[in-house]
């Protein structure tokens, strides 16, 4: 079965679970409204099946190939680039000033999670350029932005970003790569960096690399780092791509899935570069791009989970198996009661992982058009939620996929296994998702806990006008909130760092599997006393949330018994 876009999903949580309409209501998105959502929508999703699907098994079986220092892209991939820069969806939310939409990152959030479901390997690109755009926005000089934003929005430049070394990772106040002041304003940078993603392309005229270095009276650590934009070609008087720089792909990683994203090694000597922001202030400038990148690969894992349990409920419904026990059935497999239970729990955590994530997407727009701190404050919590819950849960889906499709999913020709693969990056990129979860309980409960108490407020208030109409499930909820709170407290409670980090994955899942809960009483309340959205309510609420229990009694345990294990004792 060919993926199909999800845009009945994607109206319904917009108008009856996150309130997309308080976004127009702001003076900076007052020109949208549900009739532009749904035509954006529509003709995103049409890309994402017409032109991105079709491309995506060539992109596993053909990988992108080094040749002569110059990278040569998977079949297809170079027309479906340009149908994605010809309809303007690498700019959804960048400036019009410079050739930009202007959407709202909700509405963006749909296109880019559609564009992950047709072809996570090529969507990565325009995704990268994205965040790319987004810090120029932000830093860049207003040289800069004239040279390069055109270029970039209409997808005729592509953008990446470099902070990863051999011997800095996550550290990456650990860099090595130099950058050193030349006469003409100009800096002249040189290292080495590995797992930049598209870090070449032989569909875009220019390559534009972000990258992290450090001046010679940089301090040590993260705050003495600057940004630079180091372009594969230098632009010419025109502002059209010129001569070759001093930088090359030194060799493309071979990897455990989207075999057609180059993941590259760049080798940077003396390439000239131009600074982004202010000297020393590299983290800052980067952490503009990284934080929106973390919630669209959030929407990643939620695309992927999308195509996979697509591909899962078609083979289901098709394929016959022993005897089913449903009287008068169809005698497919999907009648059996396990695989029911996999399907039914892969669209119950779709519906989550897509509601958080939208709702984090929504607070950053609030952010931008009200100004409110609250709103920001609600955004940079719910960001390592959505990524983390939705790439755990793009994983889950293609390893249920493949369990689904029993024997045949462990072969390569039913594609089955390519979601698995492609997925299984998201959790790692963009931070881990135990960074994310280090995050949480650490900076992001930095106030004591004030926006954590505020969401589940949130959640509580809404249980109890859900009481009136879907009693039980309302106090399901209600109580797990009550835990919730619990472990919010014990966190915060706890002065030694590490007593949190323990527990912080388990506190995440928690956190994020209620919030679930809430979501999905909001979707059945939106409809009648029996409706499909209903119906997977109560599924995820009987059967998945009870899960949050055990995760926040996990996550309340602290770091002793972790390290009562010494090394010697995990050798045995």
């Amino acid at each position: 079965m060919p993926y199909r876009a999800p845009i009945t999903d994607f109206e319904y949580i917009y108008n009856n679970v996150i309130d997309l309409a308080q976004v127009g209501e702001t003076e900076k998105f007052s020109d949208i409204d549900s009739d532009t959502v749904s035509a954006i929508l529509t003709e995103a999703g049409r890309l994402a099946e017409e032109v991105l699907y079709p491309v995506n098994r060539n992109g596993d079986l053909t990988p992108a190939m080094l040749e002569n220092g110059k990278v040569r892209s998977s079949p297809g991939f170079a027309e479906a680039f340009k149908a994605i820069g010809d309809g303007g969806w690498v700019s959804t939310s960048s400036d019009p000033e410079y050739g930009g939409m202007g959407l709202p990152f909700s509405v963006t959030m749909a296109v880019s999670e559609m564009m992950s479901s047709g072809c996570l390997a090529l969507q990565l690109n325009p995704l990268l350029t994205m965040g790319h755009i987004e810090a120029l926005e932000a830093h860049a000089s207003d040289e800069i932005k004239q040279t390069y934003l055109p270029k970039l929005n209409s997808g005729q430049w592509s953008g990446t970003m470099n902070l990863t070394e051999p011997q800095a990772g996550s550290d990456v106040g650990a860099l090595a790569t130099k950058a050193e002041r030349n006469d003409d304003g100009s800096y002249a940078i040189t290292g080495q960096k590995i797992f930049i993603t598209w870090g070449d392309t032989d569909f875009c005229d220019n390559v534009c690399h972000l990258v992290l270095a450090r001046l010679p009276d940089g301090g040590k650590g993260t705050k003495g780092i600057s940004l630079f934009m180091v372009p594969r070609n230098i632009p010419d008087q025109n502002g059209e791509a010129g001569v070759a720089n001093s930088l090359k792909v030194v060799s493309l990683e071979h990897k455990l899935g989207i075999h057609g994203s180059p993941t590259a090694v760049m080798q940077y000597d003396g390439a000239t570069g131009w600074l982004v922001g202010q000297e020393h202030d590299g983290m800052k400038c980067m952490f503009t791009m990284m934080n929106n990148a973390r919630l669209s690969v959030g929407g990643q894992g939620v695309g992927m989970a999308e195509a996979a349990y697509q591909h899962a409920l078609a083979y289901a419904t098709e394929r016959k198996q022993g005897r089913t026990p449903v009287e008068n059935g169809t005698g497919t497999i999907s009648e059996h009661a396990d695989v029911r239970r996999m399907l039914v729990t892969m669209k119950a955590e779709i519906f989550a992982a897509r509601a958080i994530a939208l709702d984090c997407a929504v607070a950053i727009d609030m952010s931008h058009g009200t100004k409110s701190a609250e709103w920001k404050t609600r955004a940079a919590f719910l960001t390592p939620i959505a990524k983390s819950f939705g790439t755990d849960v793009g994983i889950r889906t293609a390893d249920a996929g493949v369990q689904i499709h029993g024997g045949m999913g462990f072969i390569e020709e039913t594609g089955a296994a390519q979601y698995a693969r492609d997925v299984r990056i998201t959790s790692i990129y963009e931070g881990t998702n135990g960074i994310q979860s280090m995050d949480l309980v650490a900076r992001k409960l930095m106030d004591g806990g004030e926006m954590a108490n505020a969401l589940i407020d949130e959640i509580e208030s809404f249980a109890e006008e859900a009481r009136a109409t879907r009693p039980r499930m309302a106090e399901s909820v209600w109580q797990a909130s009550e835990t919730l709170r619990e472990a919010t407290e014990w966190m915060v409670g706890q002065g030694d760092l590490n007593e949190r980090f323990a527990g912080s994955v388990p506190y995440l899942n928690g956190f994020a599997r209620i919030l679930g809960a809430h979501y999905h009483l909001k979707a059945a309340c939106a409809e009648g006393e029996n409706g499909p959205r209903t119906k997977l309510a109560r599924f995820y609420i009987n059967r998945l949330l009870p899960e949050h229990t055990g995760l926040l009694a996990h996550a309340m345990q602290g770091a002793e018994d972790l390290y009562a294990m010494n090394l010697d004792d995990l050798s045995k």
